[in-house]
C-alpha cells in the first residue's frame, strides 16, 4: 500500500511540474525534495523522467481502453482523453515541445489504435470483411486521428475537443461500415 501511495505521489509531482515548467528543467532532485524522499527511493520505482511518462502514458491507454468497453464509441474515448489532456493542458505541450516527443505521439497512436481496431473489429463483426482489409481500414483511421490530435496541440489546443470529434464522426459516419462492405465484395 506504501508502494502504491510513493510511486503516486511521485507521478503527480512529476505532472504538476510538468504542468509548471518544461520537461528539461524538471530534475529528478527536484522531484525527491518536494516528495521528502532520497533518490534512492526515486530509483527504486523509476529508472529516470522518461520512465514516469511511459508509465503515465501506459496508465491513460488502460482507462481509455476501460472507457471503450464502456461505451464501444470511439468519439466518446477520444472525448474522454482529449479532457484528460485539457486539465494538464501545459505538461502535454510541454512534452510535446521537448525531445520526449516521440513518446508522446507514440501514446496517441496507441490510443487511436487500440480504439479503432477495437472499433473496426466491432463492426466487422456482422459484415464479415477480410481481417486484412480491416486492419487497412483501422490503421488508416488510426494514423488520421493521431494526426489530429497533433495539429491539435499543436495549435495550442485551443478548440474545443468535444466539437472536434462529434464533426469527425458526424462527417464520416458509416464510412468505416462502408468500407469494410467493400472490401467483401472484391
Amino acid at each position: 500500500m506504501a508502494q502504491q501511495y510513493t510511486r503516486k505521489m511521485i507521478r503527480e509531482v512529476f505532472v504538476e511540474m510538468l504542468n509548471e515548467k518544461p520537461f528539461d528543467k524538471i530534475t529528478i532532485k527536484n522531484i525527491v525534495t518536494k516528495c521528502e524522499i532520497n533518490r534512492k527511493t526515486f530509483y527504486y520505482y523509476y529508472e529516470n523522467l522518461y520512465s514516469i511518462i511511459h508509465e503515465i502514458f501506459e496508465s491513460e491507454i488502460e482507462n481509455v481502453i476501460i472507457k471503450y468497453n464502456e461505451t464501444h464509441s470511439w468519439e466518446e474515448c477520444f472525448i474522454f482523453a482529449a479532457r484528460t489532456s485539457i486539465k494538464n493542458k501545459r505538461a502535454i505541450y510541454h512534452i510535446f515541445n521537448s525531445v520526449h516527443r516521440e513518446e508522446l505521439e507514440r501514446y496517441l497512436y496507441s490510443i487511436a489504435g487500440n480504439v479503432m481496431f477495437r472499433y473496426v473489429e466491432d463492426i466487422n463483426r456482422e459484415i464479415k470483411a477480410s481481417e486484412e482489409d480491416a486492419k487497412i481500414i483501422a490503421r488508416f483511421y488510426q494514423s488520421a486521428l493521431t494526426n489530429m490530435v497533433l495539429h491539435w496541440i499543436a495549435d495550442g489546443m485551443k478548440d474545443e475537443p468535444e466539437k472536434i470529434i462529434k464533426r469527425i464522426g458526424l462527417l464520416f459516419d458509416g464510412n468505416i461500415a462502408l468500407s469494410l462492405k467493400r472490401s467483401k465484395e472484391i
